[in-house]
């Protein structure tokens, strides 16, 4: 997201075509985030339609996760060289094709394929559609209003989509969670062609192939080993080498990507205390959110007994929480900064997971309730203030590639949740009753650790000296708001020189 060299994008438009663009980014978005969260509820009529393994079920949902935090970043830089609106409809057709192909899948190798081009589709709607709306409003204040409602819409999706796909899967079988996108899409495809003027960046970054097949490599590696280490063992050939292999990905996009003058992860950026914080707060807390949804929505289904339809309502909590809690979370994050909001974040999810340790067979119902309003309140605060320090004193030409790199840390921690706590619960998903809730306490500590995690770096980053950290960072950046494609150290040290 950087600024745009077509004015008409923003200064030309009426308030109405402003709120019509925004509605139809917001509209993209909804659906993209809600597929993270819709499928978690269908995955007991999935094992049981396409008799699939504990593993199945995990590429089912981090198939979907793993390419978004893969490709976001390309996306959206790819968005920003070629004009936002064509990637974006190209987006939106890969989108609902993929959907299509999910509810036709005859089984489930054919639905995790499906799922990773849906996925791919996603990684070009949310990034470009944040650029979009940003783009579109071009004063400060509407775009901060505008934001704000974007990040509510995909908050407030993924919480509500546990509770649709619940009354989709009874209603109307697993298959329709999929379908339920296509006119979603096929009105924003319209819409889009209609409403939406082009737009790129002043200076696109340029493309960075061995940045982006290291990326790959690493987030690949680690989820495969962690989801096939169960079957596998840690110490087989197969998972060794793939854990080999993301530790060279990791050595090689340190000593890679510091070289180039537009890196896929810009090393500057991590030289702020807030942005570095704000990605890890980002893959803890939504990798505690991923894990409590995998298995939040079995241990409803399949260790009480309860319809698809009703566990998406055991959810509803959830979702009501985050709808009265995002808009004032953005307030408090603009007159208060983003500490309280981070500190309560941290400390829902932390006590969530805690007394989830209690989360038995027989747990009465209301007590069940009670302990998903901590993770409400814990996902109604977390969004607005990890997207606030990540681009806390960046400059406006930055602020795209912050924002990216937080958004893929939080698509990251949902595919580890996913990941881990498959791994944790492993076959006690079949066995049911206190062997389903025992081994889930092995998740419920690591999402407890999560939160402690999440509070304290809440705290850190928010402190003056992480915030004059961001200061030095910002500094770093001169050289790309005037246009130049050297990086400011190396401006320096010839300066030095002569």
């Amino acid at each position: 997201m950087s600024d745009s060299t077509l004015p008409t994008t923003a200064g030309a438009l009426g308030r109405r075509r402003r709120l019509l663009v925004l509605a139809i980014c917001c509209a993209s978005a909804f659906v993209v985030v809600m597929d993270i969260s819709i499928v978690n509820v269908a995955l007991p009529a999935i094992r049981g339609d396409l008799r699939t393994s504990v593993s199945g079920l995990q590429w089912t949902v981090d198939a979907y996760t793993l390419v978004l935090a893969g490709f976001l970043v390309l996306a959206g830089s790819t968005a920003d060289r070629v004009g936002r609106r064509r990637v974006f409809l190209v987006g939106l057709a890969a989108f609902g094709i993929g959907s299509l192909l999910c509810g036709l899948a005859p089984g489930i190798g054919w639905l995790i394929a499906a799922r990773a081009l849906q996925a791919a589709g996603g990684t070009m709607l949310n990034p470009v559609a944040m650029a979009i709306a940003a783009d579109t409003f071009p004063e400060a204040g509407e775009r901060a209003r505008a934001i704000g409602v974007f990040g509510s819409v995909t908050g407030l999706s993924l919480a509500l989509g546990p509770i649709l796909g619940g009354a989709l899967v009874d209603d109307l079988g697993w298959r329709s969670i999929f379908w339920i996108n296509m006119p979603v899409v096929a009105a924003a495809i319209v819409c889009t062609a209609l409403f939406v003027p082009e737009s790129r960046a002043a200076r696109p970054r340029r493309f960075d192939p061995v940045g982006q097949t290291l990326v790959v490599l690493l987030l690949a590696g680690v989820v495969y080993a962690i989801i096939e280490s169960r079957d596998s063992g840690w110490t087989s050939p197969v998972i060794l080498g793939l854990l080999a292999v993301a530790v060279l990905s990791a050595a090689g996009l340190l000593a890679y990507e510091p070289r180039r003058a537009d890196p896929l992860l810009e090393p500057r950026l991590f030289r702020s205390v807030p942005f570095g914080s704000a990605i890890v707060m980002a893959l803890l807390a939504l990798c505690g959110f991923g894990a409590f949804l995998f298995v939040t929505t079995q241990y409803l289904q399949d260790v009480r007994g309860m319809s698809a339809f009703t566990a998406g309502l055991c959810l509803l909590p959830v979702g009501a929480l985050v709808v009265v809690l995002s808009p004032f979370t953005g307030r408090m994050v603009g007159t208060r900064g983003p500490r309280p909001p981070l500190v309560i974040a941290g400390a829902a999810l932390a006590l969530g997971g805690g007394a989830s340790l209690w989360l038995g067979p027989d747990t009465p119902l209301p007590a069940v309730l009670a302990i998903y309003l901590l993770f409400g309140v814990f996902l109604g605060t977390v969004n607005p203030p990890i997207t606030n320090t990540a681009v806390s004193g960046m400059p406006r030409s930055m602020a795209g590639a912050a924002s990216s790199l937080a958004s893929a840390g939080r698509q990251t921690g949902t595919t580890l949740g996913v990941a881990i706590s498959g791994t944790i619960v492993g076959s006690s998903l079949s066995q049911g009753g206190t062997a389903f809730t025992d081994a889930e306490h092995g998740v419920w500590w690591l999402v407890l650790g999560l939160g402690i995690g999440v509070l304290l770096l809440g705290l850190l980053s928010t402190g003056r000296w992480a915030l004059s950290t961001a200061d030095r960072a910002a500094s770093l950046f001169e050289d790309v708001d005037s246009g130049s494609r050297t990086p400011a150290r190396r401006v320096v040290r010839r300066g030095a020189r002569t």
